[in-house]
């Protein structure tokens, strides 16, 4: 956090930014500020960006109600991992027909709610997870993961979950022997992953395993599930996600026509669908930089800098030329001393009371706060720009 971190004036993004002050006066800091159309908009955008992949969306980095009845909406669908994901989109009226549960492991318990559901199917990584579907045969298609690490990845999903494509061989020889129905291969190429070289090197090295179960007499396969970690951008910087798709897109094209594709975008459909207005609780000088300690930080919505999540651009409400100010610490509100959002962040002179802003909020924030030292989570105000009214979520 030893990097300058670049502050943007009010006056961009003015009519927001007000109806977020407003909101703030009216509900209280530290708020989280929902944007509904926004969600319709990326859901869109990487619809055309990739037009032959059924997009599920991953509900772990926001697991709201009203994000996933607006991409229900327009015939998206979801990739589940838990109990409670199960519970949330049946909840929002979401046909099982069109989920997924990719966690490789499972309870048994988790199963069966699953299919209780109705959903039906499954990933799985070990034979040790692939035994505990024998019992649901008759029900279950699988999809078996693949592991393809990636250092430059802000988390390497790999690291934790997945098989070597060497591996993968014997696993489907194996499903066939116990009469479980394998559809297809799943992967992540993990978070934030600037190089669509990546999507592309797994997808060729997928369809070697395809033609390989093909020969080795396994039997053919239909689905490829080039999972998530489409890139965001929270610094300013350009990415055209259709030109980025590009290379997935022709990879894709090389398969056959029978195979279906599905990917697991979560960051790309919420990221930059909320901003954060947080306000000053109280400052000092201490050696050369001015402390503002606010009213939320890492245990609260800040807590992706904890573990690796990219730096955001804070905006204030005055009306500044960019990047003006000095030097400044962001401290969180608790009475832990790595609570500190950004050191050297460049700041105008704030008062207490006076709000910050940080937009790129919607991903890994309000479902990963805690009310650690009991300083309260950020409360959530779903706006749905289309009824134009503000929901407390």
């Amino acid at each position: 956090m030893s990097v300058s971190t670049l502050v943007q004036p009010f006056a961009t993004n003015n009519e927001h930014f007000s109806l977020c002050a407003a909101l703030a006066k009216q509900h209280g800091t530290p708020l989280l500020v929902l944007d509904v159309d926004k969600v319709r908009a990326n859901y869109m955008q990487l619809t055309q960006a990739l037009p032959n992949v059924a997009l599920h969306y991953a509900l772990k980095p926001l697991p709201h109600i009203d994000v996933v009845q607006a991409l229900n909406e327009l015939g998206g669908c979801f990739d589940l991992a838990t109990n409670g994901e199960v519970d949330l989109v049946a909840q929002a009226g979401v046909d099982a027909s069109a989920v997924i549960h990719t966690h490789p492991i499972k309870r048994i318990s988790d199963i069966e709610h699953a299919l209780h559901y109705g959903c039906t199917t499954f990933v799985f990584d070990s034979e040790n997870e692939l035994n505990k579907f024998v019992p649901y045969s008759d029900s279950v298609e699988l999809l078996l993961r693949l592991s393809f690490p990636n250092k430059d990845a802000a988390a390497d999903l790999s690291k934790k979950f997945g098989v070597a494509p060497s591996a993968a061989l014997p696993l489907l020889k194996r499903a066939k022997e116990l009469g479980i129905r394998v559809r297809g291969l799943s992967f992540h190429v993990g978070s934030q992953t600037m190089d669509a070289g990546k999507y592309v090197y797994a997808i060729e090295q997928c369809k070697a395993v395809f033609e390989a179960a093909l020969d080795a007499g396994i039997g053919a396969m239909n689905t490829l599930d080039i999972g998530g970690g489409f890139p965001v951008s929270y610094t300013g910087q350009d990415i055209d996600i259709y030109d980025y798709c590009a290379p997935i897109r022709a990879a894709l094209a090389a398969w056959p026509e029978t195979v279906h594709f599905i990917a697991e975008p979560g960051r790309f459909i919420v990221a930059n669908a909320m901003t954060h207005v947080m306000s000053v609780m109280g400052q000092s000088q201490r050696g050369d930089a001015t402390w503002y300690y606010m009213d939320d930080g890492v245990y609260g919505a800040f807590s992706g800098r904890v573990y690796g999540e990219p730096e955001q651009r804070f905006f204030t409400q005055y009306s500044t030329e960019f990047a003006a100010g000095e030097p400044s610490v962001l401290a969180g509100p608790t009475c832990d001393s790595i609570d500190v959002i950004g050191e050297r962040v460049l700041l105008p002179a704030l008062q207490d009371g006076d709000l910050v802003f940080t937009q790129n909020m919607g991903a890994y924030t309000w479902t990963t706060s805690t009310d650690f030292n009991f300083f309260a989570k950020a409360e959530l105000i779903s706006l749905n720009n289309t009824l134009m009214v503000a929901q407390v979520g």
